[in-house]
């Protein structure tokens, strides 16, 4: 492989892989005004419609450059505050006011990603090349089944690469060790094998011997768009329902900033059971689980950003050893075919 090609390859893992869908932000980010957001490697103008539906769009108009998240909404298209040029959703310059019949008008001069929303949140595609219709994005059912399981979405923002936030779901083991203190993961052997298991959509990575005790294992997925689940056991007093379910997702923002997204799902009936959960989440719960959070946060955030070039793995890394490999195994997959298409 030429340097050419390992620097394609590297950029493509720094930035985000193409033609994958990722959490764009929180859905009550986006209301009346447009919003810019720099993800993925580009910055995209965000709006919501009149009717409701959330559109994006490169942040820049294709008349002189300036930021059409600056300007005005009309439905389903951003008029630019500069000029008054309209772009619409699908990327097409509907009107140019001071040139009407220009070169412009009517052209698709403009970068568009489709966007839905779904468990509070955004999803962007992040398409290679635009595309009329992008392909289905299959949520874990955790995500989309309201009548068995209910959720809260956690949303925030690491100073780090989004793939160290990656390799800490896929390392069980720190659990016992960083998390300690943690109510849910104070039990459990210090010293466990592991092994890997293929699934239709990626592959669980588990301790052997030990289930239903710790941060027991953890689970890859890519459906579309890649996520990553794990389950932690809860005592009677963290009231009714199975397992306290984690499923993360994280989109990176720029090299040493991501934005980190973990729903907290808990598979309980609706009724006095599912409302007495979600009050004992938000009196007792939420408040140990972000002391968790910022553990993971603040080891993370001062792990240098040439940790993973100095590293000596070992047996509980494989999980590591395998999510880096899918990764850029699919990064380089995408970086041959561009090339062979020229």
């Amino acid at each position: 492989m030429s340097h050419d090609q390992q620097d394609a390859v590297a950029r493509r893992l720094e930035q985000g892989l193409k033609d994958r869908w990722y959490a764009l932000c929180p859905s009550s980010f986006i209301r009346e005004k447009p919003v810019s957001l720099d993800r993925l490697g580009t910055n995209l103008a965000v709006w919501r419609g009149t009717d409701g539906k959330v559109h994006a769009l490169e942040d820049r108009c294709p008349h002189r450059g300036a930021k059409l998240s600056q300007g005005t909404i009309l439905n389903d298209t951003l008029k630019c505050p500069y000029h008054g040029v309209e772009v619409r959703c699908d990327g097409v310059a509907t009107s140019v006011p001071a040139s009407p019949g220009c070169k412009l008008e009517g052209s698709r001069s403009t970068f568009n990603y489709h966007v839905m929303e779904a468990a509070d949140t955004l999803f962007v595609y992040n398409a290679s090349k635009p595309v009329d219709a992008p392909p289905p994005f299959h949520l874990p059912p955790e995500l989309g089944d309201d009548t068995r399981f209910s959720r809260f979405l956690c949303y925030v923002e690491w100073k780090c690469d989004y793939r160290y936030v990656l390799d800490n779901v896929l390392d069980p083991m720190h659990g016992t060790f960083l998390h300690k203190q943690s109510h849910s993961m104070f039990q459990g052997g210090t010293q466990m094998k592991f092994g890997i298991e293929a699934t239709e959509t990626g592959f669980l990575f588990a301790k052997e011997g030990q289930r239903d005790v710790n941060f027991d294992w953890s689970e890859f997925a890519d459906t579309g768009g890649q996520w990553v689940k794990l389950e932690i056991p809860y005592p009677k007093t963290g009231g009714p329902g199975g397992g306290f379910i984690i499923i993360g997702m994280v989109t990176p923002i720029s090299p040493q900033l991501c934005g980190v997204y973990f729903w907290r799902v808990r598979k309980v009936a609706p009724g006095w059971e599912r409302d007495t959960w979600r009050f004992l989440y938000r009196d007792r719960l939420e408040a140990r689980h972000w002391h968790v959070l910022e553990q993971d946060r603040v080891l993370l955030e001062d792990l240098a950003p040439d940790a993973s070039e100095h590293e000596h793995l070992y047996d509980h890394d494989m999980g590591v050893v395998r999510l880096r490999r899918v990764m850029r195994n699919m990064a380089q997959e995408q970086v041959d075919a561009e090339k062979a298409a020229g």
